[in-house]
């Protein structure tokens, strides 16, 4: 029986490649892009480490839909799903999206204007809702975030330190939450 083959140590590979290829070298601070997006000191890998009741949940024109759909109530939902307070907020956007949908949305409108809603004031033009949940989200990661839209969905999920809020068998799921598990924290 013969002794296996060992091969070079991996110091010695890395100094042979940086012989053989000087003009790839590290970036020194100077070189460095100067572009990189400002990350609160709050986050922990994708977890916001900064949340913590009561919970400020901004509400999409979408959520009130299918939540009337699955028959939940939208503060004692939210109440069962993260076990603490909840104060639901609603931009001026999104009830500017529900008055121009009429008279299919009226019960949505009328719940919207539940005076336990916050309103959330916005200064840009133009009333698409979605560009606007998005950039206050970016500005202020304080919040979560409720929707059932898959596309706003998606451009949340890029956001780090944002949980989302959805619908699942007719209750409130949350994800990227430290310590919230589908369907509510866990149970001990």
């Amino acid at each position: 029986m013969g002794m296996a083959k060992k091969g070079p140590k991996f110091a010695a590979m890395k100094k042979l490649y940086e012989q053989l290829n000087p003009s790839k070298k590290d970036l020194d601070k100077d070189k460095l892009p100067h572009n990189l997006p400002n990350v609160p000191s709050a986050l922990f890998f994708k977890y916001n480490t900064a949340l913590g009741p009561p919970y400020r949940v901004i509400v999409d024109t979408n959520f009130i839909n299918f939540s009337i759909q699955n028959k939940v109530d939208l503060e004692k939902g939210m109440m069962d799903c993260l076990y603490a307070k909840c104060t639901p907020c609603i931009t001026d956007c999104v009830m500017a999206e529900l008055e121009k949908l009429g008279q299919k949305y009226r019960v949505a409108l009328r719940i919207a204007k539940d005076p336990r809603f916050e309103r959330l004031p916005c200064t840009h033009k133009g009333t698409y809702a979605d560009d606007c949940i998005v950039d206050r989200v970016t500005q202020i990661r304080c919040g979560q975030h409720n929707t059932c839209d898959r596309d706003l969905k998606r451009r949340i999920c890029k956001i780090p330190g944002v949980p989302i809020m959805f619908i699942t068998m007719h209750r409130y799921s949350i994800e990227r939450l430290p310590e919230a598990a589908i369907g509510g924290a866990p149970r001990i």
